[in-house]
């Protein structure tokens, strides 16, 4: 029997009350329709929560669906079942209280870093001067005040990207979500926005869900790693980071992280082999 013949109707869930659990994500699967009118699930039946100010990482093979979950978070996938509640309510849509962030900065290109941050908050009705506050804030924060008047074209591939940062937490969202940031940019770069990142996350009372491929990315960063398996994706382990905080590149030295490394990557290396082998657990 294939997996979309069992799913289920949605079944209404009652609403939580305000509590502690910022992102619910509740027996979704997201389906998408191949030429001829066949579903094909590309998340199955995925459960888990997100605490306030957590920073979690989503990690698995390629195609296994992490950026489609991450979409459904953001409101721009529907789920087949199931449903996310962020906060209090269910996801219909994107909303100001999530902001995202892409592989590309996909930044205006003809406004200046400053008016690009300042952009949401015009957007959301704030003044001039109000949204250039926070602007000029957030630039700061990402150590970019020296290039507050710059266009997007004149600045490296990790400025340009901690300018998107800045620009996706000027409306002061409670939640940020990350799709692979940082996987354009080179080796050392990468090394300094997951430090950058780590700060700044330090510095504000901001929930993220990130999306990566990398093992190393996701031990360094997370506070529990969610390993999701060959497609259709599933969480086959939610791995509990016990690194200490606040955590460096040399944090990636210790026994303790080699240890966590070692066990994502025999998940991931199992999970690897089922896309290749086209085998997974029904």
């Amino acid at each position: 029997m294939s997996i979309i013949s069992m799913i289920r109707k949605p079944v209404p869930v009652p609403l939580r009350e305000a509590g502690e659990v910022e992102i619910d994500v509740r027996d979704v699967t997201i389906a998408f329709e191949r030429d001829g009118g066949e579903l094909v699930p590309a998340v199955d039946r995925v459960s888990f929560q997100v605490r306030r100010g957590e920073f979690i990482c989503l990690l698995g093979p390629s195609g296994c669906g992490k950026s489609t979950l991450l979409n459904a978070v953001a409101g721009f996938e529907t789920p087949y079942e199931g449903e996310v509640v962020v906060g209090t309510k269910v996801v219909t849509g994107p909303g100001p209280d999530r902001g995202v962030v892409f592989q590309q900065p996909r930044l205006f290109p003809w406004k200046s870093v400053r008016a690009n941050v300042a952009h949401g908050p015009r957007m959301a009705g704030k003044s001039r001067a109000d949204a250039g506050a926070i602007a000029d804030e957030l630039i700061e924060m990402v150590g970019l005040s020296r290039s507050a008047k710059a266009l997007p074209h004149t600045l490296s591939g990790g400025m340009q990207q901690r300018v998107a940062i800045a620009r996706a937490l000027a409306n002061r969202p409670n939640i940020l979500l990350m799709d692979e940031p940082f996987g354009a940019l080179d080796a050392q770069t990468r090394t300094v926005m997951q430090e950058s990142l780590l700060r700044l996350w330090a510095q504000l009372d901001t929930t993220i869900l990130f999306v990566t491929h990398d093992i190393d990315e996701a031990v360094l960063l997370a506070d529990r790693v969610l390993v999701m398996s060959a497609g259709p994706g599933r969480i086959v382990r939610d791995l509990a980071v016990d690194l200490p905080r606040p955590r460096t590149i040399e944090t990636t030295l210790g026994a303790r992280f080699q240890a966590l490394r070692r066990e994502c990557l025999d998940l991931i290396r199992q999970q690897s082999q089922k896309a290749f082998e086209g085998t997974h657990d029904a």
